[in-house]
C-alpha cells in the first residue's frame, strides 16, 4: 500500500540520520528554553505583574509586543523574561551599521571580519540585556505590591538574573543555528508565539460558553483568519523575478553557447515583520513620555494618538510604510547585485551592465515594496478592525502570524533541501519557497 506524501516525507526524515539528529537536537534545545521560560525570577509577585498586563495597559504597545516574542516571560517575570530579543536587537544594530559605516560593511564581507562582528554582537547583547534588565527592575518596582523587597539589592539581583538568562538563550540560539535545523533565534521566537496559541484557543471556547462571543461572530472571525493566513503565505513567498542571462563558453571550436537564462528573485515583502516592530516602538513613545514626565501637554498628545483613535491608525499606517522602505533600503543593495552580475558576465536583457543595472533593480524594488508595505499595514490593523466590528473580546495578532508563517516556510525549505540532497521527495513538490530568500539579521 502506497504511503501518502506527508507520511513518505516523515519516513524519509527518519531514514536520514543527519537530518534526524538535527531535528532531535533542535527539539531538545527548544524544550530547555521553554522550561526556563516558566521559572520565575526571585523577589517578584507574579500576580500583581500579570494583573497589570491583563487589565492596565500591558496588552498593547511595546510591552505587549515584547511579551509576545518571549512567550509571556515578561508578564510572568521569568528568568528568560528578556528572551532572545537583546541578541536580535544587537544583530539589527550591526546590520544597520554595516549599511552606513564602510568599515563594518567591509568586515561583514570577510570571514575574519564576520567573526569579529559576531563577537561584538555578543558583547552588545550583554550590555543591552543589562540595560533592559535594569529597566524591567524599575518597572516592576513602580507597580504596587509587585516587588516583595524593593530597593537597590532587588534591582541588582534582577539585572544579574535577566542578563544571565538572556546570555543563555543567546547561546541556545547559536547552538541551534550551528548544530540544529534552521535559524535558532527565529525558532525560539516561533515556539514562544506558538505556545500561546493553545491558551487562546481554549479561551475562545470559554467565551462561547459564557456567550461573550456569538456563533456568527466566531464563524466570521474564523473565515477572516483563514483568509489572512492564506494571504500571508502568498505574500511571504511572492517575488518579482527579473530575468538575467549569463553567457557560457564551450571548449568545442571556441564557440559561445546561447546565454543561460535565469532569474533574480526580488521579494515583495523583503523587510519581513521589522516595519511593524519599528512602528510599534515609535507609536508608544508619546504615552511613555506622558507617563514618566507627568506633563499635561504630553498627556494630551498621548490621548490623541492612543490606540482606538483614528490618529493612531493613520500614524501607524504611515510609519509602517515609511519603515518598510527604510528597512528594505538597508538590507537590499542593488549596487552589489549589479557588480556581482557584471563579474559573472551576466546582464539583464535590454539593460546595460553596471550602474544602469543597479538603477533598474532599484526601480523594480521601489515599485514592489509599495504593495508589500500596504500588505504589512493591512496585517497590522486588520485584527483591530475585525475585533471591533464583530465585537469579540480578543484579537489575533498579524505580527505573530507573519513570524510564524515565515519561520515555518524557512524551516520546511531547509528540511526539503536535506531530503533532496539524499534524493528523497520532500514536503514541497513544486519548490516555490526557494524564491522567498533568507530573513536578514538572523531574526525574522
Amino acid at each position: 500500500m502506497a504511503q501518502s506524501a506527508p507520511a513518505a516525507a516523515v519516513s524519509n526524515i527518519y531514514n536520514t540520520p543527519e537530518l534526524r539528529d538535527k531535528i532531535v537536537f533542535t527539539f531538545i534545545c527548544l524544550v530547555i528554553y521553554r522550561l526556563g521560560a516558566h521559572i520565575t525570577a526571585p523577589g517578584v509577585d507574579v500576580v500583581a505583574l500579570t494583573d497589570f498586563f491583563a487589565n492596565r495597559g500591558g496588552k498593547g504597545g511595546l510591552l505587549g509586543l515584547y511579551d509576545l516574542f518571549v512567550g509571556g516571560g515578561l508578564s510572568h517575570a521569568t528568568v528568560f523574561a528578556l528572551g532572545i530579543m537583546p541578541y536580535i536587537s544587537a544583530s539589527i544594530f550591526f546590520q544597520i551599521a554595516g549599511a552606513v559605516i564602510p568599515t563594518v560593511e567591509k568586515m561583514q564581507k570577510d570571514e575574519e571580519g564576520r567573526k569579529k562582528v559576531t563577537q561584538w554582537t555578543r558583547y552588545a547583547t550583554v550590555v543591552l540585556a543589562a540595560v533592559q534588565g535594569w529597566g524591567f527592575a524599575l518597572f516592576t518596582s513602580s507597580l504596587e505590591n509587585a516587588v516583595v523587597n524593593p530597593g537597590f539589592g532587588f534591582k541588582l539581583q534582577m539585572v544579574t538574573v535577566l542578563t544571565a538568562g538572556a546570555i543563555f538563550v543567546m547561546w541556545l540560539g547559536e547552538q541551534i543555528t550551528e548544530r540544529g535545523l534552521g535559524n535558532g533565534a527565529s525558532l525560539i521566537i516561533f515556539f514562544s508565539i506558538v505556545e500561546r496559541f493553545w491558551p487562546g484557543i481554549f479561551g475562545t471556547f470559554g467565551f462561547i460558553k459564557t456567550q461573550a462571543v456569538g456563533p456568527f461572530s466566531l464563524v466570521v472571525l474564523g473565515l477572516v483568519m483563514v483568509g489572512v493566513v492564506a494571504g500571508t503565505i502568498a505574500i511571504t513567498i511572492a517575488a518579482r523575478r527579473v530575468m538575467i542571462q549569463i553567457p557560457q563558453r564551450t571548449m568545442a571550436r571556441g564557440r559561445q553557447r546561447e546565454a543561460a537564462k535565469n532569474f533574480i528573485p526580488l521579494r515583495i515583502n523583503a523587510a519581513g515583520v521589522m516595519p511593524i516592530i519599528f512602528a510599534s516602538s515609535v507609536i508608544v513613545v508619546p504615552g511613555a513620555v506622558a507617563q514618566f514626565s507627568g506633563s499635561a501637554v504630553a498627556s494630551q498628545w498621548a490621548e490623541k494618538v492612543a490606540p482606538g483613535t483614528w490618529a493612531y491608525y493613520l500614524l501607524t499606517a504611515i510609519l509602517i510604510v515609511f519603515f518598510t522602505y527604510f528597512y528594505t533600503s538597508i538590507i537590499f543593495n542593488p549596487v552589489d547585485i549589479a557588480e556581482n552580475l557584471k563579474k559573472q558576465g551576466g546582464f539583464i536583457p535590454g539593460v546595460k551592465p553596471g550602474a544602469k543595472t543597479a538603477e533598474y533593480i532599484d526601480h523594480v524594488v521601489s515599485r514592489i515594496t509599495f504593495p508589500g508595505s500596504i500588505f504589512l499595514t493591512f496585517i497590522a490593523l486588520l485584527p483591530v478592525f475585525i475585533a471591533d466590528a464583530v465585537n469579540v473580546p480578543f484579537r489575533f495578532g498579524g505580527t505573530s502570524l507573519l513570524i510564524v508563517v515565515g519561520v515555518a516556510l524557512d524551516t520546511m525549505a531547509q528540511i526539503n533541501q536535506h531530503l533532496l540532497l539524499r534524493k528523497y521527495d520532500g514536503f514541497m513538490k513544486k519548490g516555490r519557497v526557494r524564491f522567498r530568500g533568507r530573513a536578514t539579521g538572523g531574526a525574522f
